[in-house]
């Protein structure tokens, strides 16, 4: 009977671990992106019954061909998953085969290069809201690969927004405050509270996003949004990068490549904090990262591998009391994980962390987090500091459910860029 429990417990905890979205489960998965079709800097969305298509890359370091399939799941607004069965939103099969993959050429490292356009018209989307893409081994779910967020967007209402410095004396100069109004006159709305979810991104991130913020006025269901205390974000600063799309000639934030290794050993000029430093405005891809090669002609299957050692010095050379230091952007799912966790190295009085990364453009930063609270949101403060200044985007989603549905609609969503900050 202990061992039945004991069977139980593991399994549903196996189940809900496999919810858990933007995560890759097995180590031979790697470089991950799924976007709007031709532009890799993108949340990945749909409008509801349209000809959008969506992009999905991944790469399969076992190198050899495997049957990989894919499933939808649709989830609420939390990512909660929905209260309904997948045949009440999917549209045809409920498990599609990818079939489209090809072997690795030129680079050393070998791998299988697997892509797809979303959604096939055998499986589509029946139903707005957030969905879950689950991609799994031999057409079995329990064989989960990797899980990604996508939307699909059933427009039905207006949204009006702008990003603002804030009147707070003490927060004037750091951070940054997003006010918008929406027009839900074409919902029925009889409880706003239940009926009407929305949350705030920054920089397409779900680490620190705000949501369950309730509007300040409400007139004949226009509902503003301008609480002088409630949708306020630290701006940070403009990402750091590096250029990986060659790996024979150093770039400038490389500062050594080493051949002789396979993968290849990249070695980044250390990184300092910069809460010190004025700043500086340049263009960044806002935490995104495009997989690009400067010396082939198909980057997705021609593009190779290295392994990226980043160093970052804090101040005094000394560790952050009870603070954990992780990197942050897409290249590490803007997850708080082991995976994207910086070690201190006592001999080097540094923080480090290597990552397996392919040719490419990428976009990080250092964020800290309260080693001894799991629910403290990450922190660039201490690492980057914050600036009003900084170009940031926006995305506003908003959630209804209607009095007798059982799932989270996805009625709008809006993005602002804080370049048009008044």
């Amino acid at each position: 009977m202990k061992r039945m429990l004991f069977f139980l417990f593991i399994t549903a905890k196996a189940a809900s671990a496999q919810r858990l979205p933007d995560v890759v489960y097995m180590p031979n998965i790697k470089s991950v992106k799924l976007f709007v079709q031709n532009n890799q800097e993108s949340l990945p969305v749909i409008k509801l019954n349209s000809n959008d298509l969506l992009e999905l890359h991944f790469d399969d370091l076992d190198a050899y061909a495997k049957s990989y399939y894919y499933s939808f799941e649709l989830c609420n607004a939390d990512w909660s998953p929905a209260d309904l069965s997948s045949f009440d939103y999917i549209r045809g099969f409920q498990n599609q085969q990818l079939t489209e993959y090809r072997a690795s050429s030129v680079s050393t490292t070998n791998y299988i290069h697997y892509q797809a356009l979303l959604p096939d018209k055998n499986c589509m989307p029946s139903k707005s809201g957030n969905y879950l893409l689950k991609v799994f081994l031999d057409g079995d779910e329990n064989k989960l690969a990797f899980t990604k967020r996508f939307y699909v967007l059933e427009n039905k209402i207006a949204v009006n927004a702008q990003v603002m410095q804030t009147f707070n004396s003490q927060l004037y100069i750091s951070h940054q405050k997003v006010q918008f109004t929406i027009n839900a006159s074409a919902l029925n709305l009889f409880d706003l509270q239940q009926q009407l979810k929305v949350t705030v991104l920054q920089n397409y991130r779900w680490d620190n996003a705000l949501s369950n913020m309730q509007p300040t006025f409400n007139r004949d269901n226009i509902l503003e949004y301008n609480g002088e205390e409630d949708v306020l974000f630290p701006a940070g600063k403009e990402y750091r990068w590096v250029d990986l799309r060659s790996f024979r000639f150093q770039s400038e934030r490389v500062g050594k490549i080493d051949n002789s290794t396979k993968p290849f050993s990249l070695y980044l000029k250390p990184d300092a904090v910069r809460v010190q430093q004025p700043y500086v405005r340049w263009s960044d891809l806002n935490g995104f990262y495009e997989i690009s090669a400067s010396e082939f002609i198909n980057p997705w299957w021609q593009g190779d591998y290295a392994n990226v050692h980043f160093t970052f010095f804090p101040n005094n050379k000394q560790t952050f009391e009870n603070k954990d230091v992780y990197i942050s952007g897409e290249l590490t799912g803007n997850n708080i994980s082991e995976d994207a966790k910086m070690q201190f190295s006592e001999t080097k009085n540094a923080y480090e962390k290597t990552l397996l990364l392919k040719q490419g453009y990428y976009n990080y930063t250092y964020i800290t987090k309260d080693a001894k609270d799991a629910n403290a949101k990450p922190d660039a403060s201490l690492t980057d500091g914050n600036s009003w200044e900084t170009e940031n985007d926006y995305i506003i989603l908003v959630y209804y459910r209607s009095l007798s549905g059982r799932h989270d609609e996805l009625v709008a969503i809006k993005i602002i860029n804080s370049k048009n900050v008044r």
